[in-house]
């Protein structure tokens, strides 16, 4: 038997999605990449949303077996309902993953996590041998930070020393990320708090300087990965 219940059938994204149809035409690159047999870590946000609905397409017109590795509960459920098989990194390894990005510098480094997932997104994107980051133009920054503040997951214990700790790194503005829809802080899918923080420069040893900070369980900062970038 299958859920044949609303929420088991019903694919749908929280809000509104920007730049929807640049967007799919990089979803659709990357759905050309799918061949039988492959396993895919597939990371968060809107455009791995919409590559997703690609991939399940021609994986049924292609009548194609692969497994995703999901990143988020977000992902899996959006597998569930496409009926594409997943697994975890504890039982395969990925042939190679796509994921989204909120910042893309001219050297490829990343700022990723406004979805809050850039844990488990890094940990497949570090397992995978080929890495595919799907943006639309307006990604693009002359400068890590120019947009958007850097996501940081802190142990809930320890977040009050994570703060004075950055701003010993010239942290211009620390936020606690707060819910919608829910009272309180956003609460990760590991039980951690997101900081949102702005530096008055992102370094190539940012992202080292900061995972060195007790109780830092990552960072949303993606610098000097291997990694293609796949844009309209």
């Amino acid at each position: 038997m299958i859920w044949e219940n609303k929420i088991a059938t019903t694919l749908q994204w929280a809000r509104e999605i920007s730049n929807k149809e640049q967007k799919e035409k990089v979803a659709r690159k990357v759905a050309e990449r799918v061949k039988d047999g492959d396993v895919i870590g597939i990371g968060s946000g809107s455009t791995s949303f919409l590559a997703l609905q690609e991939i399940s397409r021609k994986v049924k017109e292609e009548g194609l077996n692969i497994l995703a590795i999901p990143t988020s509960y977000e992902v899996s459920l959006s597998c569930s309902i496409l009926g594409l098989p997943t697994t975890t990194l504890l039982n395969a390894r990925p042939d190679w993953s796509f994921d989204g990005a909120d910042e893309v510098d001219p050297q490829k480094s990343l700022i990723k996590g406004r979805g809050g997932a850039m844990f488990a997104e890094k940990l497949v994107m570090k397992s995978s041998p080929e890495n595919y980051i799907l943006v639309d133009p307006s990604k693009f920054v002359t400068f890590l930070g120019e947009k958007f503040a850097a996501p940081i997951e802190v142990d809930p214990r320890a977040v009050n020393l994570v703060e004075e700790e950055l701003l010993k790194l010239d942290a211009t503005e620390i936020n606690l990320r707060l819910a919608v829809s829910k009272d309180g802080p956003v609460i990760t899918e590991a039980g951690n708090l997101i900081l949102d923080v702005r530096f008055k420069e992102i370094t190539t040893l940012f992202e080292q300087e900061i995972k060195k900070i007790p109780g830092v369980i990552e960072s949303g900062l993606f610098i000097n990965y291997p990694v293609e970038i796949l844009t309209t």
